[in-house]
């Protein structure tokens, strides 16, 4: 784990990169990277969290800067940006029920090809998907989703890069620090390796490349 400055790490990031951001709805989202992507002007990413957040808040951020070309979430109804974008095609999006999304990137951090689900069996989210029973129960393939970055904001991080999340800003973050090529953390807290007690470390330091240096 080595730590930078917030402008070195955005820096790292190139346009069209696929990106993971942790949050829901702005709680647990690492906003001080999100306004460094926007400062840079990171165009074409490929964006992957759970919603689009809202006008100038999380996530919602890049859709008001134009950032994004491709999306994978689970809903984006309180973003009228991104809707806006997405009905001009400026934007693709991949809508995922939360619970398949979730589970993708697990699978993906734990170096699974996919996982089965009855999740959309009969619907337009099985379209092009490849269907398996199990026990006499259909079941859909969802494939793995992992990402070249993941943007993950902690509560605290120790010296080493050892994570702990406060309650529901929690969410993503911990499975999005698995699924990723290069991971880059915000913390609100950053203090001395055993201030974490071993029992509360929930994302440990092997799994964190960067952390972004509280000034």
């Amino acid at each position: 784990m080595k730590a930078v400055s917030v402008e070195e790490a955005v820096a790292m990031i190139p346009a069209g990169a696929s990106v993971m951001v942790g949050g829901f709805m702005g709680v647990g989202t690492p906003e001080r990277l999100l306004d460094e992507l926007v400062r840079q002007n990171k165009t074409g990413l490929s964006l992957i969290c759970n919603d689009a957040a809202t006008p100038g808040k999380g996530v919602g951020k890049l859709f008001d800067a134009a950032l994004v070309s491709r999306l994978t979430a689970t809903h984006i109804g309180l973003n009228p940006k991104a809707q806006q974008q997405m009905l001009a095609n400026q934007i693709a999006v991949d809508l995922v029920p939360q619970g398949t999304f979730v589970e993708r990137i697990r699978a993906g951090g734990c170096g699974l090809g996919g996982v089965l689900t009855p999740t959309g069996v009969g619907t337009l989210v099985a379209e092009g998907k490849r269907q398996i029973e199990v026990d006499g129960k259909p079941f859909l393939l969802e494939t793995a989703l992992r990402a070249q970055y993941a943007l993950v904001h902690a509560f605290l991080a120790d010296y080493l890069g050892n994570l702990a999340y406060a309650l529901t800003s929690r969410n993503f973050n911990p499975v999005m620090a698995m699924a990723a090529d290069t991971v880059i953390v915000t913390a609100e807290n950053i203090v001395p390796v055993g201030v974490i007690a071993p029992d509360h470390v929930v994302t440990p330091a092997p799994l964190v490349d960067y952390l972004i240096t509280n000034g």
